[in-house]
């Protein structure tokens, strides 16, 4: 699903305030696995993220998500790999505050020439997964940190994408509405999901359902434990 050859990163690449954020990452997730990226903020976590997403360009080495080589993608092409493979859970939402969670829900789907009827549909699908059904009509601004996430969850899940990619999900969560996302990504496994989740929150060490984990250390992997 997920392959990475000698992937690395250098912001600022040949000035003197260059910084390599990381070094010649190898890594493979396969189809259907929760894979966590565990290290402490700095370590690279995001970065990597960045790249599988195709919101960022790797300064060497290859990316390849379900066949398709994503590391040399143009901005247009980039932008349609993620409306069509990846949804993105933010750490810090990404939501429009003026409008409601379910016009928020859609947004991914405006240009992707579905009827209205049809979005709709897959809107109510997937706010019932993401348990913010109830809040559909509800302006953003006025929603708790949890239920802001769940719309989030809900915005990424809309287009039905087999990649999840989730940026430290639960930084701004307290400890039960961080047990209902871990509630929410269990489900998403037992659909088959791919999930990736860069994180340092404790909750998610032991959790069952995770095949791997890869620990991070300025900007190398320097552990890879496989579970399943």
């Amino acid at each position: 699903m997920v392959e990475l050859n000698s992937v690395s990163k250098i912001y600022n690449e040949g000035t003197s305030q260059a910084f390599e954020a990381l070094k010649s990452i190898d890594m493979h997730i396969n189809k259907g696995e929760v894979a966590i990226l565990s290290g402490v903020s700095g370590s690279g976590k995001s970065t990597l993220l960045s790249l599988i997403a195709g919101l960022d360009k790797p300064s060497s080495g290859k990316i390849v998500v379900e066949g398709e080589l994503i590391s040399k993608l143009p901005d247009l092409h980039a932008s349609a790999y993620r409306a069509k493979t990846i949804g993105v859970i933010f750490q810090h939402f990404n939501l429009l505050e003026s409008l409601s969670v379910e016009e928020n829900v859609i947004v991914p789907l405006i240009n992707s020439g579905l009827d209205m009827q049809t979005i709709t549909v897959m809107a109510e699908k997937s706010m019932k997964l993401a348990a913010i059904s109830h809040k559909a009509s509800q302006e953003v601004k006025a929603l708790s940190g949890g239920e802001k996430q769940r719309c989030a969850i809900a915005r990424a899940l809309v287009h039905e994408p087999e990649l999840i990619l989730c940026d430290e999900p639960t930084a701004n969560l307290d400890r039960a509405n961080s047990l209902k996302f871990i509630e929410i990504l269990q489900s998403l496994h037992a659909m088959g999901k791919t999930v990736i989740v860069a994180t340092h929150d404790p909750l998610f060490e032991g959790l069952s359902f995770v095949s791997k984990v890869l620990s991070m250390e300025d900007g190398e992997i320097v552990n890879s434990e496989q579970r399943e």
